[in-house]
């Protein structure tokens, strides 16, 4: 039996719910992608590009993996719209959003 009270053990247990919590809030948090996000370029854990946002819808950013020059601007103005080649980016993969880019995680 532990030398230790009853409230020093409910403190102790307390604290480590609490950690597991946050840590667990921590890794499960994602960045929200926005209108905003449309024209970023999307890029790799190693900084390559992957493609571009082409259009975003609830949340949900779609990538072009070969956009041309016109589906770039189109993307850049706002005017970008899904198709057979645009793919729905996984909340999961998604490591960071920056001004510029967004960047995957695998």
């Amino acid at each position: 039996m532990s030398s230790e009270g009853p409230d020093k053990q409910l403190e102790q247990a307390t604290t480590a719910t609490t950690l597991r919590e946050v840590k667990n809030e921590t890794a499960m948090s994602v960045t929200e992608i926005t209108d905003d996000d449309e024209g970023k370029k999307v890029v790799d854990e190693n900084s390559d590009q992957v493609g571009i946002v082409s259009d975003v819808e609830h949340g949900t950013a779609y990538i072009d993996p070969d956009p041309g020059l016109t589906e770039k601007v189109k993307s850049k103005l706002g005017w970008g719209d899904r198709d057979e080649d645009t793919y729905p980016l996984q909340e999961e993969t998604v490591a960071s959003v920056t001004d510029d880019e967004i960047r995957l995680q695998y």
